[in-house]
């Protein structure tokens, strides 16, 4: 237990069982801390496996923690959208018995050939005659292509389903699904083909959050620990708003107010101009959360200047928006008492 307080950097060593990022907030975290919800995961695979009109396709780049990638197959996602030899290797190591789906259009000959031989991918996209001319030389053996070559007609719709962010509140992702099954049943090829899609935020963005901690402000900016090259790269680099919430005891009587954050590096590039809304009286020591940060938060991050996150903890409290059940009103606050 010494060994992972220390770890953490908390005041005083975790307790068994956390349940809150209000509860991680308490111990007082010098580097942000990772909260990690499985259940959040859980209930977004489920969703889609029993509610699209299709099969689900896992895009691991958005999230590749091998931990997340065995919760999706625990609830039935059986089939993953790989890019690169590195994901391939990934899965394949991760989980033995999925199918892997190689959806990069332009890929290297000798990845093809490591996928096909060496990990049993059978299914590789491409856009041109030019790739599909590079996937039969790659997977020939003997000087003759593959015997066991297939043309299959699929619709893959692709990925890009919303999640919820502020300003960002998008319609139930089951009409989305109405409007995907009804042009599909239109098609002429529908009595014949299988229909996909290749969900990547949808499953992961409410499965992890970030507690930061406020090291300084200036009027509407506030420093944080972490930034545009940590967990924020999208804030700072799309303008993505993710959701905050002030994490303290004591209650907020001020109005809020919009600020925008800037990360420990000093860079330039280390800007997230939001707008966050939170409490007008936020003050150097507190701690605020940033929600919805499953996809691609954990994926894109670095360590530049040597600047990381501290622990990954998993915790049981609610995601602080959610596109598949109801969440606690708390959660909804921009002050979360401790």
């Amino acid at each position: 237990m010494h060994k992972h307080h220390r770890a953490l950097g908390l005041a005083t060593a975790p307790p068994v069982g956390v349940s809150s990022a209000a509860e991680i907030a308490k111990l007082r975290p010098v580097q942000p801390v990772t909260l990690l919800r499985p259940h959040a995961a859980r209930r977004a695979a489920r969703f889609f496996i029993e509610k699209f009109p299709g099969r689900s396709l896992y895009a691991v780049k958005a999230n590749p923690s091998p931990e997340l990638l065995e919760l999706l197959w625990a609830e039935g996602v059986t089939h993953y959208d790989v890019a690169s030899l590195g994901e391939v290797k990934l899965v394949a190591e991760t989980l033995p018995g999925a199918t892997m789906c190689f959806m990069h259009p332009v890929k290297a000959e000798e990845a093809i050939g490591e996928a096909y031989f060496t990990h049993g991918v059978r299914t590789f996209s491409l856009d041109t005659l030019d790739e599909l001319d590079k996937i039969l030389r790659a997977t020939a053996t003997g000087g003759e292509p593959a015997t066991d070559l297939n043309l299959v007609d699929i619709v893959d719709v692709g990925g890009g389903f919303p999640s919820t962010y502020p300003g960002m509140e998008p319609p139930p992702l089951e009409t989305y699904f109405d409007v995907i099954h009804r042009t599909f049943e239109a098609l002429p090829i529908s009595y014949s083909a299988e229909l996909w899609c290749e969900p990547g935020r949808a499953l992961c963005a409410e499965y992890a959050s970030v507690l930061v901690r406020v090291e300084k402000r200036r009027g509407a900016e506030l420093y944080i620990n972490d930034g545009a090259y940590g967990a924020l790269f999208d804030a700072a680099h799309i303008g993505w708003r993710y959701p905050v919430a002030l994490v303290r005891e004591e209650d907020s009587s001020v109005r809020p107010m919009a600020y925008s954050f800037y990360g420990p590096t000093c860079d330039d590039l280390d800007h997230m101009a939001g707008p966050f809304e939170l409490p007008a009286d936020v003050q150097p020591g507190d701690y605020i959360e940033v929600g919805m940060l499953g996809a691609y938060g954990c994926a894109m991050r670095t360590v530049f200047n040597g600047f990381t996150v501290g622990e990954r903890v998993i915790v049981e409290d609610e995601p602080m928006a959610s596109l598949y059940g109801a969440v606690a009103a708390t959660r909804r606050s921009n002050v979360v008492k401790l």
